[in-house]
C-alpha cells in the first residue's frame, strides 16, 4: 500500500539533497504547502522545471502518509524563465513564493489563496505593474487566511463605510478621512484599489499597499513566530517604492 496524490501545483522552493536530487516545496489546492524528494531534481535536465514560481502538474507518493515522498512534475507554465528579463517580475515571483513557503502552514489546505496566486502568476506575463494590485491583495488574502484580516468593511471610530483612507496599524480596521485627520501620521494609509477587486492602482498605491499588508505580515504572519519576513519581499518593497517615487 502506498499514498499518492496528482495536482496542479506552484514550486514554491528547492533545496539540493544527496547525489542530484532535490527537496521541492509546493502549494497545491487540497494539500496546502507539501513537500517532496524530486530524485534528480537538482541536475541540469531538471532544473528549469523546480524553479520557483513555475506551475507545474505534481505527483506526489510515499510508502506512510507523514513520509517525505517521492516527487515527480511536469511543466505546465514556465512563469520563472519568462519572468526573467523583468526585474520587477522577478522580485514579485520571488516574493510570493518565499510568503507563501515560510507563512502558510505545512499540509493545510488555503484553496483562495492557492488559486489568488496561481491567477496572479498565470497574468504575470503581461507585465508585473499588471498584476501588482492582485499581488498587494494576494497578501491581505494570506494575512486573512492566517487569522490576521485587515477589516476594510466600516471605519472603526465612525461605523460609515464611504471615504475609507486609513488603517489602524494596532487592529488592522479602516478609518475614515475625517476620523483619521486628527491622528496624521501614525495610520497607515490604505489605496483605493484595496477596497474593490477590479481597479489596477498606481505605483504609489501599490507602494502603499504594500507598506499596509508588510505592516502585519511583519508584527503577525511572521512576528508571532519570531520569523523576519522574507529578503525577498523587502526587495519587492524596495522596487515599487523606487517606482513610485520615480513617477
Amino acid at each position: 500500500m502506498s499514498v499518492e496524490w496528482a495536482a496542479p501545483a506552484v514550486v514554491l522552493e528547492v533545496r539540493p539533497h544527496g547525489e542530484g536530487g532535490a527537496v521541492v516545496t509546493l502549494l497545491t489546492e487540497e494539500h496546502g504547502r507539501h513537500a517532496g524528494l524530486a530524485k534528480g531534481g537538482a541536475s541540469r535536465a531538471q532544473a528549469g522545471l523546480w524553479l520557483p514560481g513555475n506551475l507545474i502538474e505534481a505527483r506526489w507518493i510515499a510508502r506512510l502518509a507523514d513520509q517525505l515522498g517521492a516527487l515527480s512534475g511536469e511543466m505546465v507554465h514556465p512563469a520563472a524563465a519568462l519572468a526573467m528579463e523583468d526585474p520587477l517580475a522577478l522580485a514579485l515571483l520571488s516574493s510570493a513564493c518565499a510568503i507563501a513557503a515560510d507563512a502558510l502552514p505545512e499540509r493545510e489546505a488555503h484553496p483562495r489563496a492557492f488559486h489568488a496566486l496561481v491567477s496572479v502568476i498565470a497574468h504575470l506575463a503581461g507585465g508585473a505593474e499588471d498584476v501588482l494590485a492582485d499581488y498587494v491583495r494576494w497578501e491581505a488574502l494570506v494575512l486573512t487566511e492566517l487569522g490576521y484580516g485587515l477589516d476594510l468593511s466600516a471605519c472603526a471610530v465612525t461605523g460609515v463605510r464611504d471615504g475609507l483612507t486609513h488603517v489602524s496599524p494596532r487592529t488592522g480596521r479602516a478609518v475614515s478621512a475625517e476620523a483619521a485627520a486628527p491622528y496624521g501620521d501614525r495610520l497607515l494609509a490604505l489605496p483605493g484599489f484595496l477596497l474593490t477587486d477590479e481597479a489596477a492602482g498606481d505605483p504609489a498605491g501599490w507602494d502603499a499597499g504594500l507598506r499596509l499588508t508588510g505592516h502585519f505580515l511583519e508584527r503577525d504572519a511572521f512576528g508571532a513566530r519570531h520569523r523576519p519576513v522574507p529578503e525577498a519581499r523587502h526587495r519587492l518593497a524596495h522596487r515599487v517604492a523606487a517606482l513610485a517615487a520615480s513617477v
